[in-house]
């Protein structure tokens, strides 16, 4: 795209620099400056950690073939400075310009909510892997392009990053793709010109106020994905309305909705399914007729998940058929519910999970404490992360002292915060059920403790870190993945078979 061009498009309010011809194609866009490269347009982003102005001259060094920021362009610097009133707004309207929309080029499936984000989004994408081949996905654990796949970084990527990957995505013949949209991204514009063809809420729960401060704020960041504030509305939302603040947006959406549930006044819904260990079956009543539905995931939350892909499955015109056989082929997603290997012959089940807040922990525990029956016991080990929400904490607290057996709270990620302290902080939600508990700060020890107590019929919950592979303490990221610490917690117990199996 011309320079000249791309700037008027974006609102540019300060002069071009006459170092370069109005003419002179831009390529690709970009906030981080290791990324530039002679054709790229750089923009400026002030962050929460960082200001991108300090790296305008790492850019220019880089040939960057323009410089996009809120500041006024500085009077030596020679190369093409675009001065424009939100720099995070021309980030994302810059980068979708510069690469064709893409969006527009694709069905693109737009996930939001506390709870269920990225299990809804690897079922979606394996629907449309199963009716169209290929499919892009954009997720909390993986950014996946046609057969291309690496870790993520962020649950949504910058903007820049999403033109970039959706691109990539019409180049590799995908017709759909799905996303992840968190209510961060939403309210930093990593969302804004994307157009979506269909979006999901999941649900809304106590999570982020140490950003958003308030529920109805945290509530607000959502429904712009919704009502049409972030651009063009989808063409269909997809609620759920067992939730309040679903049934909130059926009035607010811009435009086509579709409901899903167990309540029978759901689009989508269900009124019987059976939670066995090895899964879940469950006849779907939809508009397009019955849809029996065989899943290896595990417990009610997955219903309300499978639901939710059903209706973007439908929404997007696929055959029955093919959303069942999609949802079957979904069977597992990293870090939630995981089952890990070696536990079966000790005659109990270690299950690793993401939940991170009061409402995802407490419908873990549900699901465990299904799986474990009447004899068997749920013993939980939990933390809470540093930097982050600390109303939280005390009510995850309650959550796992009213709901499993065995409670024992540890670090998580405390990042910059006293592990002790954040374990203060939780101290009182455990208290508040008079049920005792224990505090191991050392998360490698309290997985150890928990797996050497497990008993016949047990189900012992690894909380709160689920498919991360790493922990953060005093700002210092190394290698941790509660799964490897789990089977390593397990052959040794295989070894040390007289080990007491008491609390």
């Amino acid at each position: 795209m011309r320079l000249d061009v791309l700037a008027s498009e974006i609102g540019a309010s300060g002069a071009l620099s006459p170092a370069f011809p109005a003419a002179i194609d831009v390529t690709d866009v970009t906030h981080d400056s290791r990324q530039v490269r002679p054709g790229v347009a750089f923009v400026a982003i002030s962050g929460a950690q960082t200001d991108g102005n300090r790296f305008v001259s790492q850019a220019v060094d880089a040939g960057a073939a323009c410089v996009i920021s809120e500041r006024p362009a500085p009077s030596e610097l020679s190369t093409a400075w675009i001065t424009v009133p939100d720099a995070r707004a021309a980030l994302a309207h810059a980068a979708a310009l510069v690469h064709g929309n893409p969006s527009r080029r694709l069905k693109l499936v737009g996930i939001t909510g506390t709870n269920g984000k990225t299990t809804t989004t690897y079922l979606v994408d394996s629907i449309i892997r199963q009716a169209e081949g290929e499919s892009a996905m954009i997720s909390t654990i993986r950014y996946r392009i046609g057969a291309r796949s690496e870790e993520s970084i962020h649950t949504t990527p910058e903007a820049s990053d999403i033109q970039r990957m959706l691109a990539e995505a019409v180049d590799s013949r995908c017709k759909s793709a799905v996303i992840e949209v968190s209510s961060h991204a939403i309210e930093l514009k990593r969302a804004n010109d994307l157009s979506f063809a269909v979006a999901i809420f999941t649900n809304l729960t106590r999570d982020h106020l140490d950003f958003h401060k308030t529920m109805d704020a945290y509530f607000d960041a959502k429904k712009k994905l919704f009502d049409g504030r972030l651009g063009a509305a989808p063409l269909v939302s997809c609620t759920n309305i067992d939730d309040d603040f679903g049934r909130k947006l059926v009035g607010l959406a811009a435009k086509r909705v579709t409901t899903y549930g167990l309540s029978p006044a759901a689009d989508v819904n269900t009124d019987k399914f059976e939670l066995r260990a090895a899964g879940l079956e469950f006849t779907a009543r939809s508009p397009a007729g019955p849809i029996q539905i065989a899943s290896s995931l595990t417990g009610r939350p997955h219903v309300y998940n499978i639901l939710a892909a059903i209706s973007a499955g439908l929404a997007l015109g696929f055959d029955k058929d093919k959303i069942a056989e999609g949802i079957a082929r979904c069977d597992s997603v990293p870090g939630r519910f995981e089952q890990v290997n070696g536990a079966a012959g000790l005659g109990f089940r270690v299950v690793v999970d993401y939940a991170h807040t009061d409402d995802a922990l407490r419908k873990v525990l549900q699901t465990a404490r299904e799986a474990a029956g009447e004899t068997g016991r749920v013993i939980v080990v939990f933390g809470c992360g540093g930097d982050r929400d600390r109303t939280k904490r005390p009510l995850m607290g309650e959550a796992a002292s009213a709901l499993a057996d065995v409670a024992i709270a540890t670090t998580d990620n405390p990042r910059n915060e006293d592990p002790e302290a954040i374990i203060d902080d939780i101290e009182p939600g455990l208290k508040r059920t008079g049920r005792p508990y224990r505090r191991i700060t050392d998360r490698r020890q309290a997985i150890f403790q928990a797996i050497h107590e497990a008993s016949q019929g047990d189900v012992v919950v690894i909380a709160g870190k689920g498919h991360e592979t790493y922990q953060v303490i005093g700002g210092v990221r190394s290698h941790f993945d509660d799964r490897e610490v789990a089977r390593e917690a397990l052959t040794e117990r295989v070894h040390a078979p007289g080990v007491a199996q008491s609390v």
